[in-house]
């Protein structure tokens, strides 16, 4: 494992475990197999560790792991305040006293203003005077190190950056959102200020390996480097000296071990290049065909009208990088046929989802353009033909199994003497 340095000059492992994504088994994070994943990158030298207030059982499931196996004080934590639900200094309290408490922890390594997206927001937060309390934190050794997690534009990152004396920062950046929210412009200033930077969404919510264009994956394929589609993503971010860690959310033990695999061998400066030409096909490849920018952080679930946001996105988007065909039989599985169907058309218009957004996208248009793409007239029939045939055959499953309890019961049902 490699490792770049923070502003105190300790040493942060430049590949990142984030915790958003960690497999669930039923409404809860399987604990058994996240904690597998977490010790296989711990003992391969990842000591940085992302998760927040609004990842649903992250920071309980994280401090538990931690505790248990007694490498709390060898790994770092980073997790954020819910500043857009913290109305007071009381509310960031009662926030922050409930996250170590979940973290099992007196000491939050490095704690982020959660999803600034506009400098209003940052304004609000002094006005209600939060460099005081962070102050008050910091002095007392509960938060080690300050920043902010950030989506929106580059002017508005690059006025919140140069406004405070922050430790670091954390931006979404990968080959596809050079130019976009923070960029490369965000990433250099950063830097130029000796402030350290950590990366999410590298693989764009997994669009960089699973939604990539059936060129694009050829293109890759056929390259002399045998890299992987994420191994291309994490080398052009340690390609360049400024990014410090990087992070993946990591759900499996072969993801954690290509992960470390990469982070161990990639180096500054290491593209040729006819490496970034490749990256630039690539580009133009998934640009030419992509309809909606969505990463699924599923920041703007849940819905009050109950639709998938994200998961008609994703079919959406995978009609035109895998294939009309594919895009809408996944959309059939994952949101036509289930047992509430999530379809567009439960919208109510509330707009509840593009204040959340961190793309910015402007959901509700999208959503109807979307469910157009996706439920032709043919489509639209045969996915209530198979519902109706589905809840069919669960009302006779239902059924035949009261009718096999009464037969059992040997009476008709009238009960045993």
């Amino acid at each position: 494992m490699q490792y770049r340095k923070d502003r105190s000059g300790r040493e942060l492992s430049v590949l990142g475990f984030g915790c958003m994504r960690f497999t669930r088994k039923g409404n809860a994070i399987d604990l058994d197999k996240a904690e597998e994943e977490i010790m296989a990158a711990f003992r391969a030298g990842v000591n940085y560790f992302d998760t927040a207030y609004i990842y649903p059982g992250s920071e309980a499931a994280l401090g538990t792991i931690l505790e248990r196996n007694g490498i709390r004080d060898q790994v770092n934590i980073a997790t954020k305040l819910p500043q857009y639900m913290a109305g007071s200094l009381a509310g960031a309290e009662k926030y922050f006293r409930e996250e170590l408490q979940r973290l099992r922890t007196d000491t939050i390594d490095y704690y982020l203003m959660h999803m600034l997206t506009d400098v209003a927001q940052w304004e609000r937060l002094k006005q209600m005077g939060i460099r005081d309390w962070i102050r008050e934190k910091k002095a007392s050794g509960a938060i080690r190190n300050i920043g902010f997690s950030y989506h929106g534009n580059t002017e508005n990152f690059l006025k919140i950056l140069q406004d405070y004396d922050w430790d670091f920062c954390q931006i979404q950046y990968n080959y596809l959102d050079e130019t976009t929210q923070a960029g490369v412009a965000g990433l250099k200033a950063a830097a130029a200020k000796g402030i350290p930077v950590i990366i999410m969404e590298p693989l764009r919510g997994g669009k960089l390996v699973n939604l990539l264009p059936a060129e694009a994956r050829k293109a890759i394929a056929e390259n002399e480097r045998e890299w992987s589609p994420a191994a291309w993503a994490f080398r052009w971010l340690y390609h360049q000296p400024e990014v410090t860690v990087v992070l993946s959310g990591m759900n499996s033990l072969d993801m954690v071990r290509e992960n470390v695999e990469t982070a161990s061998a990639a180096r500054p400066g290491d593209l040729t290049e006819k490496d970034l030409a490749l990256l630039e096909r690539v580009k133009e490849l998934i640009r030419a065909r992509e309809k909606v920018g969505c990463t699924g952080c599923r920041y703007c679930m849940p819905c009050p009208g109950g639709v998938d946001i994200p998961g008609i996105f994703r079919c959406y988007n995978a009609m035109y990088t895998e294939g009309k065909a594919d895009g809408r039989f996944q959309f059939a599985q994952t949101v036509g046929l289930t047992r509430q169907p999530a379809f567009a058309t439960r919208c109510l218009g509330c707009g509840k989802c593009e204040k959340h957004c961190p793309q910015g996208i402007p959901i509700r248009e999208k959503l109807k353009e979307a469910d157009k793409a996706l439920r032709p007239l043919p489509y639209r029939i045969g996915i209530q033909v198979v519902r109706a045939f589905m809840l069919r055959k669960s009302r006779n499953t239902g059924s035949a199994a009261a009718s096999s309890r009464t037969a059992e019961s040997g009476d008709g049902g009238r009960g045993k003497p």
